[in-house]
């Protein structure tokens, strides 16, 4: 790599210097242009970027992945970079290059000056000649009946996966990262730029991988990070982090055959995310968190959260699923996705996969995200999400599993003072006229969108609970004014409010 760094550095210089960042390219191209390559249609854009600008030259070369003249562009430490070469006269792109979206702490997409990161669309280790591999990976999809199936060590760019993960990350700052996995080093490179004092280190099993995270740090100017080859926690045994991320190869795939190492782990079922939530733990400092997106197995007879749940020992969790998939519809995904469907061997392969399922007794394969949190007093939550959340996750992430540990530590007779979740509205249900509503329901407008049926005194307490008075006057002030017993409105409120609670209704306070 110290060959390719001094002519990368120089080609970071000329991407910045041409704009080539999201919000330039975005400027560039217009609403236009961009929803059609979201349609996988280029014709609009290749329009858009005929001027001849450093910009229109440099996103039709890296983003676009059409040829341009060498003439237009310096292209001496693109060669030497190893992201093009020169064939016949003309400058081709032998690596894809494009400005990496960096999620921002309200959520919306921006790159601050180039974030770069690259991924191989070719055959080709550097220094040799080769073929397109597959169409680019996010949403210049170019799809060809004749694409071939993507070589053993493809290594993927960022896409729905790796922006889910981005989100998820919890935004507290931190002093030393792992990437697990790291791939092109998109995670890494988000992390950078919310925390650039971090200290970095990235894995991966995948030696091409590491050649390429190392070359989108270059480009993102991201200096002193560390890589290292190997599977799960093995390459930082006895080593503690801040936090730990991990897209991994986390599907679950027959054994035999072709195998993926940017999707596939080589082990049986989902034993790579099992291994790595119960190996997680003893990496994390004190408080540290491991955050990873999961596949795991709903096996006949086995409720899926009694089995992911065993997974975890000794820290906070929140897994939740956000999806669940019937083998034939994980098997067709997952050919697809290695360009497979309709190759000769497509119903051989297919066959494969729903023998590989019935053999394990699989009724289907859920898909989420795992948050772990190093703590003295776990508390642990496994759920079902389907519905759309408030993004970006990581935001608030911190609060649920706060809010998990408060529930599990409440009671009315500790003299706690609670507030109420911002954004929280109340709605009552009942004929018109009614002096008293059929149903009462809390409902959260933003973060996780929970809707929760409530009685009397949960109502009254969402109305006063402010964060500045302890429960007990709230208590005895509502029950005087509903004619019940103080102690019932007590045993009542001990019964549901730390479910409440839990779920973020409710916030707990420092007396």
């Amino acid at each position: 790599m110290s060959d390719l760094r001094g002519p990368l550095l120089r080609v970071r210089d000329v991407l910045l210097g041409a704009d080539y960042t999201v919000a330039g390219v975005r400027e560039l191209l217009g609403p236009v242009a961009g929803g059609a390559l979201a349609r996988d249609e280029i014709t609009p854009a290749l329009r858009a970027t005929g001027g001849g600008s450093p910009l229109e030259i440099l996103t039709r070369l890296f983003w676009l992945q059409v040829p341009v003249d060498a003439a237009a562009i310096k292209a001496d430490d693109l060669v030497a970079a190893g992201l093009a070469e020169v064939s016949g006269g003309e400058l081709r792109a032998r690596l894809r290059v494009e400005p990496l979206e960096a999620v921002s702490g309200d959520g919306l997409a921006r790159g601050p000056g180039l974030a770069g990161y690259v991924v191989s669309d070719l055959t080709v280790r550097p220094g040799s000649g080769g073929t397109v591999l597959q169409p680019p990976p996010t949403a210049i999809r170019r799809t060809s009946p004749a694409r071939p199936i993507p070589a053993a060590d493809h290594v993927v760019g960022a896409g729905g996966a790796s922006g889910a993960l981005a989100r998820l990350v919890v935004h507290r700052p931190v002093d030393n990262v792992l990437d697990l996995g790291t791939g092109c080093g998109v995670q890494a490179v988000h992390l950078a730029g919310r925390s650039p004092a971090a200290r970095i280190t990235a894995t991966d099993v995948n030696p091409r991988a590491l050649e390429l995270a190392e070359m989108s740090f270059a480009l993102s100017g991201l200096n002193g990070a560390e890589l290292l080859r190997g599977s799960l926690l093995e390459p930082v045994r006895g080593r503690r982090f801040d936090l730990i991320v991990s897209n991994p190869p986390f599907v679950v795939a027959p054994s035999g055959g072709r195998r993926f190492t940017y999707r596939e782990s080589g082990l049986p079922g989902d034993d790579f995310c099992r291994r790595l939530v119960e190996d997680a733990p003893r990496h994390l400092n004190d408080g540290g968190y491991c955050q990873l997106l999961a596949n795991w197995l709903h096996i006949d007879g086995v409720p899926w959260e009694e089995r992911v749940g065993s997974w975890v020992d000794g820290c906070d969790a929140w897994i939740v699923q956000r999806d669940v998939q019937d083998p034939a519809e994980y098997a067709e995904l997952w050919l697809r996705d290695s360009c497979e469907a309709g190759t000769p061997e497509y119903r051989a392969r297919y066959e494969a996969w729903l023998d590989h399922f019935e053999r394990l007794g699989v009724t289907g394969i859920g898909f989420g995200w795992i948050t772990l949190r190093r703590g003295e007093r776990p508390a642990v939550r496994i759920e079902e999400l389907r519905h759309a959340v408030e993004q970006p996750v990581g935001a608030y992430v911190d609060d649920v599993l706060d809010g998990l540990a408060n529930a599990a530590e409440f009671s009315t007779a500790c003299g706690q003072t609670l507030g109420v979740a911002p954004g929280l509205v109340q709605e009552q249900i009942g004929a018109p006229g009614a002096e008293d509503p059929e149903r009462i329901v809390l409902r959260q407008t933003g973060r996780l969108r929970r809707a929760a049926g409530v009685g009397t005194v949960e109502a009254a307490l969402a109305g006063v609970c402010d964060g500045t008075l302890p429960l007990d006057p709230l208590l005895d002030a509502i029950a005087q004014l509903t004619g019940t017993d103080p102690a019932e409105t007590r045993a009542q409120a001990d019964r549901v409010l730390p479910d409440l609670i839990a779920d973020g209704f409710f916030l707990r306070h420092p007396r």
